[in-house]
């Protein structure tokens, strides 16, 4: 059985992307922060794995890692955001944002790899964002984060890929999940307006994108973003 490790696996894409690899016969890691009693019933219930670590801490991130052993799979999925002018985010919030969604990101990779070169296999999925792709006013620092996570995306993958590693990202645009949950009615309604196919995107929508490209179907594909946003950015 393979083993895959989700970073931010108890969030609203994280279990959608928990319960779908665990379906598709994953041994499911699933690494939270903060919420201990969601990530532990994901594991309860897919016969996974809840693991303890900050994405930001390389220390953290290594021990862990050290801890679970083979993985074949990793999913970058933790990452944080905020809302307001780029000058009024405070400087703290403003580098837990790079902390956590580009440099956790890096520093999870930078983690499995050595095993992965070693085994000549491998797989790593990276979640980025539509904002990442074309920027989002007042979301500029996270904007700034998910376009680093492309980068990142790009150049990694062309360095590991004569090792038999692939590494790809997924772009997720308007999904509702609970970070989104803070908008209006009427600002949800000005948003699907964007929205070329008419609908939100679903936390299972990401997970089928994921699970297509942590299979063998899409064995010749890397360095790809996977835009999943209802023609929201074309």
């Amino acid at each position: 059985m393979k083993t895959a490790l989700i970073t931010g696996g108890a969030g609203g894409i994280g279990e959608a992307i928990c319960r779908r690899l665990a379906s598709d016969g994953y041994h499911i890691i699933i690494n939270y922060a903060h919420s201990k009693d969601k990530a532990e019933a994901i594991a309860s219930e897919t016969g996974g794995e809840a693991l303890c670590f900050d994405v930001s801490d390389e220390e953290q991130v290594s021990a862990a890692i050290a801890s679970i052993g083979s993985i074949d799979l990793l999913i970058n999925n933790a990452g944080i955001s905020e809302i307001g002018l780029f000058t009024g985010i405070s400087n703290l919030k403003a580098r837990n944002i790079l902390d956590i969604n580009l440099r956790g990101t890096m520093n999870c990779a930078r983690a499995v790899l050595p095993a992965m070169i070693r085994a000549k296999s491998g797989n790593i999925i990276n979640i980025s964002s539509m904002w990442g792709q074309c920027g989002a006013s007042c979301e500029v620092d996270y904007s700034a984060s998910k376009a680093g996570v492309i980068g990142f995306t790009k150049a990694l993958a062309k360095e590991v890929a004569p090792s038999g590693i692939r590494v790809n990202c997924v772009s997720p645009g308007f999904i509702m999940t609970e970070m989104n949950s803070r908008f209006s009615a009427d600002d949800l309604e000005l948003i699907k307006q964007d929205i070329p196919l008419g609908i939100f995107g679903k936390p299972r929508h990401i997970a089928d994108a994921v699970a297509f490209l942590a299979s063998d179907k899409s064995e010749y594909i890397t360095g790809q973003i996977l835009a999943v946003n209802g023609g929201m950015v074309i």
